[in-house]
């Protein structure tokens, strides 16, 4: 190993922490070892070299013909630099290779993982992932920053997006549908900060939600019914408490003569539906110019000819373009927001209106509020993972200036003698108020739930 040290060769450090490790450390596989990345990351320079040196383009190969180009590569390697290895183990470094060629190196395996909902990388010895609602440290792990930083802009490169010090943070959607949020130095302290949230491919369909008990069959009912009735819907809760999955589920309900417009800062939705036209906002240039707000594509999709309008988030000034659109024949809208409770919900909704630099009185904002919302879906991430659709309230109006609002559902969990845990979603008695669920009364008295 000395005498490969002293020749010249353009990896020095790597070979240099090679060598100080003689004897891999048995308290971790070697898979998940600093010597398994020291290996990995001089493969792979010594192979892009060889790649140079015979004139090769291999993006076109087939995936056999490169595992077995990087089978032979890393066994020269390891031969030629006497790296201390075994037959299984540098097996091992060529499969993590042909990853590190063709995919996201050690992320390939976790964005395959239909169980995994989200990674979060917190410098490159640091990541967990999130699966059924529930973090958990995963054994993935990258050589060092220079590797993150290497992966993370193969996300960007397709979309034109960059990462630098001129631009140290990034939001992007890729393109499966997933998003990518990265922050690097001197932003973040400790090494690059990558959040990368998954998308299912096929969404949840309403049926999928109610076998998962997010909902029992008379809330499902009641969701259904105000959907088919054009109700105004607002879901409701945290991050990542599963209201878009909830949105692209109830979009299935919405029949299929109709034109459905979805505006988003980031594309997010997948409704199930077959006429949807997708609208995304825009960053603007290095001085901010050619930047379209999710308020102008509001204010635009009213000129689209819309049946129904579906805004992914409601965060800003697009609030006011929202509720009036609401107010204005085109019921039946859909939309998100970030908040605790439905009181929470009406109080966010009033102050992204102020602003917005809504010009009446807090009253008539009120008023407006109360006449553009039907139902506050909220929904709620239990300790376990799971999401449950925590309430459903009804906004009736306004009553000495305040909108007023009747809970029709609300979920309970209790555990009986035996020490099972029973989850049910009791009806409190109260009937829904508007007229638009008229049609819909036999359907909901056969659904059970005593809203009919």
């Amino acid at each position: 190993m000395e005498n490969a040290l002293n020749r010249a060769d353009p990896f020095p450090d790597v070979l240099r922490r090679i060598d100080a490790v003689t004897t891999p450390r048995r308290d971790v596989p070697f898979e998940q070892s600093q010597q398994f990345h020291d290996v990995l990351s001089g493969a792979h320079e010594f192979l892009l070299n060889r790649v140079e040196e015979q004139h090769l383009d291999i993006t076109g190969w087939a995936l056999d013909t490169i595992t077995k180009y990087a089978e032979i590569e890393t066994a020269t390697f390891v031969q030629e630099w006497h790296i201390p290895i075994n037959e299984a183990e540098m097996h091992k470094v060529s499969l993590a290779l042909v990853k590190e060629l063709t995919g996201f190196g050690p992320l390939d395996d976790l964005l395959h993982d239909p169980e995994v909902e989200d990674i979060l990388i917190n410098g490159y010895k640091d990541v967990y992932v999130s699966r059924c609602g529930v973090l958990e440290h995963s054994t993935a792990r990258f050589t060092d920053n220079r590797h993150l930083l290497r992966i993370v802009r193969r996300f960007l490169v397709p979309i034109g997006r960059r990462l630098d010090e001129s631009n140290p943070m990034v939001d992007a959607r890729l393109p499966d549908g997933g998003r990518l949020n990265a922050i690097i130095e001197p932003l973040s302290v400790s090494g690059p900060c990558v959040s990368i949230r998954k998308f299912r491919k096929e969404p949840f369909t309403p049926d999928d939600l109610l076998a998962r008990k997010m909902f029992d069959k008379p809330v499902h009912a009641l969701l259904r019914a105000a959907v088919m009735g054009r109700c105004n819907v607002l879901i409701s809760g945290g991050t990542s408490c599963g209201k878009t999955s909830l949105l692209n589920a109830l979009a299935s309900f919405i029949p299929h003569t109709e034109r459905v417009i979805t505006v988003e800062d980031t594309a997010e939705l997948s409704l199930n539906h077959p006429h949807v036209v997708r609208l995304e906002s825009r960053l603007g240039g290095f001085e901010g110019d050619g930047t379209v707000g999710i308020r102008d594509l509001v204010r635009n999709s009213l000129r689209m000819r819309p049946d129904r309008i579906v805004v992914g988030e409601v965060r800003g000034s697009e609030v006011l373009e929202m509720l009036q659109a609401m107010n204005t024949g085109h019921d039946g809208s859909m939309s998100t927001i970030h908040a605790n409770s439905p009181r929470d919900a009406l109080y966010r909704l009033e102050m992204l209106c102020g602003f917005a630099g809504f010009q009446g009185t807090e009253n008539s904002l009120r008023r407006q509020i109360a006449s553009a919302i039907d139902f506050i879906v909220q929904i709620a991430r239990l300790n376990n993972g799971r999401r449950v659709i925590s309430s459903i309230t009804e906004v009736i109006g306004t009553s000495d200036d305040v909108v007023t609002t009747q809970e029709l559902y609300r979920y309970e969990a209790a555990v009986d003698l035996d020490g099972v845990e029973h989850e049910r979603w009791p009806g409190l008695g109260f009937h829904p108020h508007t007229p638009k669920l008229e049609p819909y009364r036999q359907f909901l008295r056969e659904a059970g739930g005593g809203l009919a």
